[in-house]
């Protein structure tokens, strides 16, 4: 069995999603659920951003709303529920290097500690590498030539520990293949949620040394891997009713169509729980977009911080 999705300890979560090419018709035909958080009233700034972000279309049968069935969350759900939030006490994302990386995998790491900072508007730390020459033999493998990893292992004997106090989440990443168990032949990654933990291997996300479209590429599954899944830590869940950083997802096409950006919705519950400035927010990431020559979400962000008058 090999899964897109990420299994998770207590909650199944995926890497991102969003509709298909073109202008898609809108999901709340075949759910009213997600009707409702279109219709939903935002505070100002994020019911202004509406007018630029497209509903998600019908799921085709192999997406992830065509075989999952997801309740969405309201934005006035999100602030009266129980939310794991940053404190003075607890602020801290720490990234932590498993195993040996490419120059170029090195390099993608820093970058994404950097675009986690400015989408979280949190301190987020890259921790010292740490080496894998001393895994114990069941928990590792080599499965049709690979090396792989078991999940529960790196989540129970090494980022638990990794964890102290003042830290709201630890996440491994590593260029080691991964597997969840029996039955399984790999994973992309698995997170605890309740843990507050994760590990992700960027194996999968393509070779950034083969050329600057093969970089660019890998770096986007990178940042899209650190930001939704920190999000699901923050108890933000599944976008059901835009194109979003938030939506599940089943399959690397559904996957790499998805955008770097939160809808209206989901960014008023980040925005709220970190106490975040919108416009300061999008201004950041356009001084990222702008330093990496990522053009199609510098666009898209200069386009939203018009819409703000920004």
């Amino acid at each position: 069995m090999a899964k897109f999705c990420i299994r998770a300890s207590l909650l199944l979560t995926a890497l991102l999603a969003a509709g298909g090419p073109g202008k898609p018709k809108t999901y709340p035909e075949m759910n009213g659920r997600a009707g409702r958080i279109l219709r939903e009233k935002l505070p100002a700034p994020y019911e202004a951003l509406k007018a630029l972000h497209q509903p998600l279309g019908i799921p085709q049968p192999s997406d992830w709303l065509a075989e999952h069935k997801e309740r969405g969350q309201l934005f006035a759900d999100y602030r009266s529920g129980r939310v794991i939030r940053p404190t003075k006490r607890r602020r801290f994302i720490n990234i932590l290097p498993l195993g040996t990386f490419s120059p170029k995998q090195q390099e993608i790491l820093k970058l994404t500690a950097d675009y986690m900072h400015r989408f979280f508007g949190l301190d987020v730390n890259r921790l010292p590498r740490r080496g894998l020459r001393n895994v114990p033999p069941h928990a590792q493998r080599t499965h049709y030539g690979n090396r792989q990893l078991l999940t529960s292992w790196v989540r129970d004997r090494v980022l638990i520990p990794a964890r102290r106090g003042d830290v709201l989440a630890c996440l491994g990443f590593t260029a080691t293949d991964l597997w969840p168990g029996r039955g399984w032949n790999f994973v992309y990654g698995e997170a605890s949620l309740s843990d507050r933990v994760g590990v992700w291997s960027i194996a999968r996300n393509g070779n950034p040394e083969a050329s600057p479209e093969e970089y660019s590429l890998c770096l986007r599954r990178t940042l899209k891997t650190g930001v939704h899944e920190t999000g699901h830590i923050l108890t933000i869940r599944h976008c059901i009713a835009y194109r979003c950083v938030m939506n599940g997802s089943n399959h690397r096409d559904e996957s790499d169509s998805a955008p770097l950006f939160l809808c209206p919705n989901c960014l008023a519950k980040l925005c709220w729980n970190t106490s975040q400035d919108p416009a300061a927010r999008y201004r950041s990431l356009l001084e990222f977009f702008k330093e990496h020559k990522l053009e199609p979400e510098r666009r898209r962000c200069e386009a939203l911080l018009a819409q703000l008058g920004k």
